[in-house]
């Protein structure tokens, strides 16, 4: 195939990174097919429809969203032609503890004089010094990291070279470490705290590059998609189709076919249930790496992979209530309710160990995060579809939640201000369990691989896989789990494809 495009590629699984992955490499002319197990497409951007109600059951927010802009540009569309984008403001609101509230204005001027005036004098000074801190993080990590092909204790090795990056990154110091640094004020800190279960971690673990994720939501902005985010999977899904691809979903496949040859294994496509073999040059997976260890390739090849994911630390899972409310009468789900709302812990550290120590449980008052949409698309007239999300503990630490632990829930939110209870008229719970079954996610861990310890990133498996033509994308993958970091996947896959060709 040397210096010509691959002829044929097939997909498995049609995930964001597997659509996106796809999409691109159609648009460059290779013959694609995406074979998905479940009945529709969109992964872990998953859709739950029921009496007039749309709700994601995934992702929430967009950030980063240069990523979906890029990858649509690369099929051919810009991303205002097919999907509409709706900036936030406040990015989110968030309840501390003391019953304190805050709201992250998407303008950094405008949150920094909050700071000020309803945190505490200096407090936005701090803040700032913090975000200068995490650009330079970005700077020196992110087109070097994030953005390029990553494998292993060679590439680690490579990025040391600079000891002014190292510096600056501080791998050696956790997300919790450079908050306390930074920040006087605890309820800053504990905001800070959250963006480590941006990727399933504990941030007394996660590294403190992590506050990067703070910085680019703060640069870049949160954003909602008009009908809900299952949409961008919707939208990849067409231009696959439009580039000229082809998606079969209900289509699960069993093993990915590899020859040997003189020049070291080769894959030369895949198996089907039922029998059916797809011959290909190139297969990329989409799949969580314990289910391509355990079920897709021959166990001669897997070693390496087995050895990585018996270190690299597991996400968190997700417990999910999505709630159909009726309105107030000022047309509002609840008054306290922004977009996106974070109720947090009264005392954080103890929802961490929960989910983090040695026998993981559900927390007793767990942190609460809920998104509620001003979208007519998304509900009945006069109701608002509410997604409640509170972080939970695996199905292989937890069988499932204790009973009660909805209305436990829903009480909880109450004494933080939010009660919903005489205003639903929908009620349904997702454990790890139901994204385990739905998506084949091991343990129904929401990111895969979590950030926890300083050499997470470089113990993911990489996108190049153990034979010649095979590639691994998506959140279990290099450079992590969240969409914008799997889409970034999707490019240095499409990218190493198409280049070695």
């Amino acid at each position: 195939m040397s210096g010509t495009v691959p002829r044929r590629a097939v997909v498995v699984g049609a995930g964001v990174g597997g659509l996106a992955t796809a999409a691109r490499l159609a648009a460059a002319g290779v013959s694609v097919t995406v074979l998905e197990q479940a009945d529709t497409v969109g992964g872990k951007l998953g859709l739950r429809e029921v009496d007039g109600f749309r709700f994601d059951t995934g992702p929430s927010l967009v950030t980063l969203p240069w990523t979906l802009a890029a990858t649509l540009e690369a099929t051919g569309v810009d991303v205002e032609d097919v999907l509409e984008l709706q900036r936030l403001d406040p990015i989110a609101r968030y309840r501390f503890g003391d019953g304190t509230w805050l709201d992250a204005d998407a303008e950094e001027a405008r949150f920094v004089r909050r700071l000020e005036e309803e945190v505490h004098p200096g407090a936005g000074v701090q803040w700032t010094a913090l975000m200068d801190r995490a650009s330079a993080m970005w700077d020196a990590s992110a087109d070097r990291v994030l953005q390029q092909p990553l494998d292993g204790v060679t590439d680690l090795l490579r990025l040391a070279a600079d000891p002014r990056d190292i510096a600056t990154t501080a791998p050696h110091r956790s997300l919790r470490s450079l908050g306390r640094e930074h920040l006087s004020d605890p309820r800053l800190r504990q905001l800070l705290d959250r963006y480590a279960t941006y990727s399933g971690s504990d941030p007394r673990k996660a590294p403190a590059v992590l506050a990067t994720v703070a910085w680019a939501e703060r640069r870049w902005g949160g954003w909602y998609v008009t009908g809900g985010l299952r949409r961008i999977g919707e939208v990849l899904a067409d231009r696959v189709r439009a580039c000229g691809g082809q998606i079969r979903t209900s289509t699960r496949v069993t093993e990915v076919r590899v020859a040997a040859g003189p020049s070291g294994d080769r894959v030369s496509g895949v198996s089907v249930e039922g029998g059916e073999v797809l011959d290909a040059d190139v297969v990329v997976l989409n799949a969580d790496a314990g289910q391509v260890v355990q079920q897709l390739l021959p166990e001669r090849l897997t070693s390496g992979l087995r050895r990585r994911l018996r270190v690299a630390p597991r996400s968190l899972g997700g417990w999910v209530m999505l709630l159909g409310i009726a309105e107030d009468d000022a047309g509002q789900a609840h008054e306290r309710l922004a977009h996106h709302t974070v109720l947090f812990a009264e005392r954080y550290d103890e929802e961490f160990d929960a989910l983090f120590g040695r026998q993981p449980r559900y927390p007793d008052r767990p942190t609460v995060y809920v998104a509620v949409a001003d979208d007519p698309a998304v509900a009945p007239a006069g109701h608002r579809a509410v997604f409640v999300l509170v972080n939970a503990p695996r199905t292989d630490q937890v069988a499932g939640p204790p009973l009660g632990y909805g209305d436990a829930i829903l009480g909880l939110m109450a004494r933080r201000g939010v009660d919903l209870r005489d205003r639903i008229v929908l009620r349904e719970e997702r454990t790890p369990a139901d994204l385990q079954r739905d998506t084949l996610t091991p343990g129904g861990a929401i990111y895969g691989t979590s950030s926890n310890g300083p050499l997470a990133a470089f113990l993911r498996p990489p996108n190049n896989g153990p034979a010649e033509g095979l590639y691994l994308v998506g959140g279990s993958a290099h450079p992590g789990g969240g969409l914008p970091l799997v889409l970034m996947s999707a490019r240095i896959v499409a990218d190493a494809v198409l280049h070695s060709a």
